[in-house]
């Protein structure tokens, strides 16, 4: 049992390993997207915000899904989903079919992610062993985003973009067919039990507004009529939800989940936590590019000691710090390091010798990402259960979502 337990996590972290690259490995390839398909400029955002729309307003609903009718079936259905939204994406001949087929990528990837927390959470039980898994899974999610610039960079120069999205089909079938063999059948607490549907629905369109309004207020400017009235809408509509799941039977989000102080505080702190490093990520890409004159392959393949120390921090070391020191010491550790990293790669040049001038900035920012991400996913987390770890993980999906 115990061996099944860390093959289960090792195909659960395939799964969000593929999901995490496909959020950064676009990226770099969007000039020969928009070369290749005849993108407008104002058109070729979507082929980004199609997808976060989709992921991010959909997390909520599909982890509360998993709770009802099982959550190895909403994974799968969702790696299912995503695998053949990838394939249409690569076979995409008009900038119409490869923005549909984006969206259709993010629900999948949305029901694979709101669920993958929750199955983590209930296969290690035991603090120590959930620290580890933890650590292994906000590795994966982390690393994976330097990763993908690396990875998008190479094919996108070698093999053509398309490549970037049939990358996705072996991933797929790695940890789909495994997947279905290794994780625990769970029947859910059944549909019957009494899904909140009103309030799934003003969950959706309040998020996926909200999500709009923040993607397009570049465009339209964040003081714009366009996006006040829309954020606005995607207000109202969350109110809306937050008072129905107060009075309903069954609720998406029951109010017992951010009744908890470590919860609600980590999954404000994410939301924060990852909006400074996706800024910072978007920022040194062009950094890399602009300013010292590095090629996409070249820009990306510069972050991998990122990908590199957080991996070595959150796998080798969290655990072991978590278990002496607990994981708000931690995360207060990893932040003040984070901090310090930023600020100081503010004082980078332009020209730059990587190696003495940024490097081992990037190296202090990497150490604190590898604290601080387990140990918000470890306090997220801390409130799961049976009936509710999909409702959990779904919730602390979505401010990571939102935060991006």
């Amino acid at each position: 049992m115990p061996r099944t337990r860390w093959l289960a996590l090792t195909v659960l972290c395939a799964a969000t390993l593929m999901i995490i690259l496909d959020g950064t490995i676009v990226t770099v390839a969007l000039p020969s997207i928009q070369r290749d398909l005849g993108f407008s400029p104002a058109a070729l955002s979507w082929v980004l915000n199609a997808y976060l729309i989709a992921f991010g307003g959909l997390l909520p609903l599909a982890g509360r899904l998993g709770d009802l009718v099982g959550r190895k079936r909403v994974f799968l259905a969702g790696l299912a989903a995503f695998a053949a939204a990838s394939l249409l994406c690569g076979l995409s001949v008009t900038p119409q079919m490869l923005i549909a087929a984006r969206f259709v990528q993010g629900a999948g990837a949305a029901m694979v992610s709101a669920v993958s927390l929750g199955m983590i959470a209930m296969l290690f039980t035991e603090p120590a062993e959930r620290q580890r898994a933890i650590g292994a899974y906000s590795f994966v999610g982390a690393a994976g985003a330097s990763i993908g610039l690396a990875v998008g960079g190479l094919l996108t120069q070698s093999a053509g973009w398309h490549w970037i999205f049939f990358v996705n089909l072996p991933i797929a079938a790695a940890a789909g067919l495994p997947a279905a063999r290794l994780l625990e059948a769970d029947r859910g607490l059944g549909l019957r039990a009494g899904a909140d549907w009103p309030g799934a629905a003003a969950s959706v369109a309040g998020l996926m507004t909200g999500i709009y309004a923040i993607v397009e207020a570049a465009r339209y400017g964040w003081l714009s009529a366009h996006t006040l009235g829309t954020a606005a809408v995607s207000a109202v509509l969350l109110a809306a939800f937050a008072v129905r799941q107060a009075k309903a039977r069954m609720p998406l989000l029951p109010p017992r989940i951010l009744a908890s102080r470590t919860v609600a505080g980590a999954n404000l702190a994410q939301l924060l936590v990852i909006a400074a490093a996706f800024g910072f990520q978007v920022i040194i890409v062009l950094y890399f590019q602009h300013s010292l004159g590095y090629g996409p392959a070249r820009a990306g393949l510069a972050l991998l000691p990122v990908a590199a120390i957080i991996g070595v921090v959150s796998l080798g070391l969290f655990a072991r710090l978590a278990g002496r020191a607990g994981a708000r010491t931690v995360l207060l550790a990893g932040l003040a390091l984070i901090a310090a990293g930023l600020a100081l790669l503010t004082r980078a040049p332009a020209p730059a010798e990587y190696a003495a001038q940024v490097l081992p900035w990037l190296l202090l920012f990497s150490i604190g990402g590898g604290l601080v991400l387990p140990a918000l996913t470890a306090l997220g987390m801390s409130a799961a259960g049976p009936g509710d770890a999909g409702a959990v993980s779904g919730l602390f999906n979505t401010t990571q979502q939102v935060g991006a």
